[in-house]
């Protein structure tokens, strides 16, 4: 059977290529160009690892098929519109101790991922071997792959070692993949092949060519005509070593913020992917050879508006393959325990998925080596716009226009509009639920409607994982949606396509009631079609009724998302916001102080009310925030029952046997008090400061804290501030202090102690200065600083980060404040 499948495919694979599907070569000058048209070639996609290591454990451990969850995967990523797809394999899980491929699920997996992500015409590069474990974030397994016998740097000089890995990948580029007939060095539909992922090269330079040289001959032998490329990001001393082969091509990393905070990041980081400089450019070969991006992301952060301008940055150098690390699979993104520090999937992460769309547009589009500037000055960019202020990545083009989060702009041309994604809304979608949305028009008067169930964040994604935990949650939700388009008009009519959907809604008013996620046919009223669709018609790479959300789990109770604002001035009135989300909308909301009482017949209450998606709101008067803390509770009520948080206690602080005394609280200290920035009673080990080094001649400390959850109960204070106050341990001299602002923009002062060895920075002698961008990026040869070239002003309306600078000296900060 299964030599007649091959025999099928084959045939398959003949009609195609007098079909002449079209390859990527590179040129003599190092681009990249498709073979039938000569055009440059620009790809934008993903990492994605369900067939290997713990992504594919995972699925064992949650009865998961991999397979359909591969199928819901691939979709998804296509729905984003990427092109690319890169996987480093796992040697380690098929291969022997020799060097032999074993035909083995995960090989099997690999080869089902390839043909469906052909499927969706997303073209591939294979980086062969990854010469290290496959247990992360769980221990190694061992295996008897070849790689777990040598360290990772001695795997490139160890005779056995080269000898293992000559063998091992001229068996995969010759395996052939039994669903399509043909050996991966055949397939058109994978570009070429990156010889191991990230090397280590502690030798000389020679040791390094001869490696690449043995590989490349491996690969010769073996039948490869299709590029190979050799990372050059990393061992930086042996350089000249890559160009001095006759790979095709070079690979390059970005990860500009650094990698495992632990927790969410915060700030303004536009200014830490402004560029990609490579210092080594002028070496003799660089031009020769293609450049890609194997791996990049702003890791620890949940912010939608940076893949754009990375994307750009990367374009601007020269790049042609843009390839993120990692996608996470949708039946374990919910936890987000394949790589903690990355955090990317549609339905899970809607905001940045679709930043991600936008990306690939900006890769495609903009052309190679084209620059546009310096931060500030660059986030608007042919039809993008970015803003860390909206957290907001936004394409506005005739035929296109995709945001998001809620935009004000208005499209640039609504009657050519073929194309719509978005989260939020806009002024020609109004929607309050929190999952993505697309909009495709297949003919006039005719769209296609995908909406994805509501994601909420529940927990920090980027500390320690577990598949026990939720970190977002999925909610399938009913809203309104009102779709302002001048094809459809305001009265249409919505169909669903999808299995298991058997809405029919009429538009009122341009709104469809209560519309539930799905995918439906929007057809304006009393109008007849030009083609018949249904939802087995193909149109672009997917079939209209193909619709992919995750698994909902059921939940029983309500949850409160809340952060109390840490300090807020006496006698002034307190705002409490908070997401609450359950099995139903809740019938009404409370917050209780600390003060209420079962004894007392008149206990004071606040009533939240609902603003908007999952948010309520309650406003504290005045006259109940007195110094100290204000400490409270939220009661979610609905049908009779009450549950009493931050605990989720089941019941009211009124009941005679509610005996919880969990509260959040806010200090509360006098409107003319000096702002605590960082307090000593925090733990005098850390102080919640970061602490960072860079070496320029000696080493140059940083200690950075976000401090706008200090600031945000204190806004009106803010404009009296005269003073930045330090306390610190250590020798004050060549010590600088100031602020980040949202700017992205630094702003420091030289310190001096006074007679009471308190030091106070007059805020009115902050100059701008350079901005380190810590943490450190990898690779580590890029830029450690950003040189501004816009003059703004200090405004200290704008501060979100402290920074303290020392050269040299030991120091502590022990207090800081604002007075």
């Amino acid at each position: 059977m299964k030599h007649f499948l091959i025999f099928v495919f084959c045939i398959f694979t003949l009609a195609g290529y007098a079909k002449k599907i079209p390859t990527v070569y590179i040129d003599g000058k190092g681009v990249m160009r498709w073979s039938d048209t000569r055009k440059e070639a620009s790809f934008y996609g993903v990492n994605y690892t369900l067939p290997f290591a713990h992504a594919y454990r995972a699925m064992n451990y949650l009865s998961i098929d991999h397979k359909n969850a591969i199928d819901r995967d691939v979709y998804h990523i296509a729905r984003l519109g990427l092109n690319a797809y890169r996987i480093h394999i796992w040697d380690v899980e098929i291969s022997d101790a020799k060097g032999n491929l074993i035909d083995n699920e995960h090989l099997e997996l690999l080869d089902y991922l390839l043909m469906r992500l052909r499927e969706r015409d997303i073209r591939i590069v294979i980086t062969s071997q990854t010469n290290f474990g496959n247990g992360y974030p769980e221990h190694n397994k061992p295996t008897g792959g070849y790689s777990y016998n040598y360290d990772k740097c001695d795997i490139h000089r160890n005779p056995e070692a080269i000898a293992a890995q000559e063998k091992y990948i001229s068996a995969l580029i010759n395996h052939i993949n039994p669903n399509t007939g043909l050996a991966y060095k055949d397939d058109p539909y994978i570009i070429g092949f990156e010889i191991n992922n990230e090397p280590c090269h502690p030798g000389t330079k020679e040791e390094t060519k001869n490696y690449i040289d043995r590989m490349l001959t491996a690969l010769k032998k073996a039948g490869n005509q299709k590029p190979v490329f050799y990372n050059v990001s990393h061992n930086q001393h042996v350089t000249e070593a890559y160009y001095d082969t006759a790979i095709q091509g070079t690979t390059y990393q970005w990860y500009p913020i650094g990698l495992v905070a632990g927790y969410t990041r915060k700030g303004n980081f536009l200014p830490h992917v402004d560029s990609y400089n490579i210092p080594f450019s002028h070496i003799k070969g660089f031009d020769k050879k293609a450049r890609l991006v194997y791996e990049f992301d702003p890791a620890d952060i949940m912010y939608s508006y940076m893949y754009p301008v990375i994307a750009r940055s990367f374009r601007t150098a020269g790049f042609q393959w843009i390839t993120q690390f990692s996608y996470d699979p949708i039946d374990i993104a919910y936890a987000n325990t394949e790589y903690q520090t990355h955090f990317l999937n549609l339905a899970y992460t809607p905001h940045k998925a679709i930043s991600m769309k936008i990306a690939a547009e900006v890769a495609r589009n903009i052309k190679r080596g084209e620059s546009f500037g310096t931060y500030p000055n660059d986030t608007v960019f042919t039809n993008v716009h970015v803003s860390y202020k909206q957290d907001l990545s936004e394409l506005n083009r005739p035929d296109a226009f995709f945001y998001s989060n809620t935009t004000h702009s208005h499209p640039v041309a609504i009657e050519h509009l073929q194309a719509i994604a978005g989260c939020g809304s806009s002024p020609i979608i109004k929607y309050e639920g929190t999952g993505a949305y697309f909009v495709d028009r297949l003919e006039n008067g005719i769209w296609r409607l995908e909406v994805l169930p509501d994601a909420i964040q529940v927990s920090d994604p980027f500390a320690k994982p577990s598949l026990k935990k939720e970190t977002v949650t999925i909610v399938n939700n009913a809203w309104d949606m009102t779709l302002r388009l001048p094809d459809l008009g305001e009265d249409f009519i919505a169909t669903a396509l999808n299995d298991g959907n058997s809405l029919d809604i009429e538009a009122i008013n341009s709104t469809l009631p209560c519309l539930r996620p799905g995918v439906y046919l929007l057809k304006r009223k009393d109008y007849n079609p030009v083609n018949k669709w249904n939802k087995d018609t193909r149109w672009q790479n997917i079939r209209l009724g193909e619709y992919v959300q995750p698994n909902i789990r059921q939940r029983k109770d309500f949850t409160v998302i809340h952060q109390p604002t840490k300090t807020v001035d006496a006698g002034k009135d307190l705002v409490i916001e908070a997401q609450i989300i359950g099995p139903s909308h809740p019938d009404s909301i409370i917050i209780y102080t600390d003060k209420v009482s079962f004894w007392n017949e008149t206990n004071p209450y606040i009533k939240m009310t609902h603003t908007h998606g999952y948010t309520y709101r309650a406003i504290v008067p005045g006259t109940e925030v007195k110094k100290g803390f204000f400490r409270y509770n939220v009661i979610v009520c609905r049908g009779g029952k009450q549950q009493t948080f931050p605990s989720g206690t089941e019941g009211s602080p009124l009941d005679w046997d509610y005996i919880d005394k969990q509260y959040w609280e806010s200090k509360v200290t006098a409107p003319d008090n000096a702002i605590e920035l960082v307090s000593s009673s925090v733990c005098e080990e850390w102080n919640g400061m970061e602490h960072y080094t860079l070496p320029e001649g000696s080493n140059h400390h940083f200690f950075k804290k976000y401090i706008r959850q200090e600031i945000e109960g204190k806004k009106l204070r803010l404009p009296q501030i005269k003073y930045l106050c330090l306390e610190l341990d250590g020798k004050v001299m060549k010590t600088k202090a100031g602020f980040i602002t949202s700017d992205g923009y630094t702003y420091k002062a030289p310190c001096s102690c006074g007679q009471d060895g308190i030091i106070r920075i007059p805020l009115r002698e902050l100059k701008q200065s350079a901005t380190a961008l810590l943490p450190h990026a990898y690779p580590t040869f890029l830029t450690e600083y950003f040189e501004p070239v816009t003059d703004i002003p200090f405004q200290i309306e704008k501060i979100e980060t402290l920074e303290v600078s020392n050269d040299g000296e030991e120091i502590r900060i022990k207090k800081a404040w604002l007075e």
